[in-house]
């Protein structure tokens, strides 16, 4: 059964299909991850795994997370991620997860968690699309300015801003899950996935794949 895997996200390519299109590809480094833990009903009340990715030196980790990673013969990780299953008996302490269980053939689809780009202060326009004030003359400086906010009051109230009003503020640097990609391959010689589409994050950002709840 497969769990899950913590990744990096590598960029994008492309890849030929049966129809002689060009199909987009993200190519994700995945695993090898090393299964922390596994709970239980009987013991914590759910059955899920945690799972450490990627080796970090012992003077930049914690004492708690040494010791976590100790328990099971492994050094200590850089990202830990617990994941919820159905069923957690499949797994035991210490095993290494590959991309050989997303291989062709046993998982099709899958989810991907990643934190998208982030692009700080941003305007209405860039942040929601607007279209901005009229170019021509008459307009005073403000053409990407988000014009009146305050009409939502009945009269005699005062002017009042809506609650969930479209303004400027902080964008991107959100936990987006993209559902149902196809996954096109795997390169176990080199810990590679192929995913078609796009995935959230900028390259060398942790992901978390997942098998897709709505496809499979």
């Amino acid at each position: 059964m497969a769990a899950a895997l913590l990744g990096r996200k590598v960029g994008m390519t492309r890849l030929p299909n049966e129809r002689g299109e060009m199909d987009p590809v993200t190519v994700v480094k995945a695993g090898p991850c090393v299964v922390l833990q596994v709970k239980t009903p009987e013991h914590d009340g759910y059955h899920a795994v945690q799972l450490g990715f990627e080796d970090r030196k012992p003077h930049r980790s914690t004492m708690a997370i040494i010791g976590q990673c100790g328990k099971v013969g492994s050094g200590p990780k850089r990202f830990i991620r617990e994941v919820r299953l159905a069923d957690s008996s499949a797994f035991s302490p210490g095993e290494v997860v590959t991309v050989e269980q997303f291989a062709e053939g046993k998982v099709a689809y899958v989810d991907v968690i990643g934190v998208t780009k982030g692009k700080g202060f941003a305007g209405v326009m860039k942040r929601h699309g607007f279209g901005g004030q009229p170019g021509s003359h008459g307009t005073e400086r403000k053409h990407r300015s988000p014009g009146s906010i305050g009409g939502m009051a009945r009269r005699g109230w005062g002017r009042s801003v809506k609650k969930g009003k479209k303004m400027p503020g902080h964008m991107g640097s959100n936990r987006r899950t993209v559902s149902s990609l196809a996954v096109l391959g795997t390169d176990s010689a080199n810990d590679l996935l192929l995913i078609r589409g796009s995935v959230p994050g900028a390259n060398g950002a942790l992901v978390v794949i997942k098998p897709a709840k709505k496809k499979g």
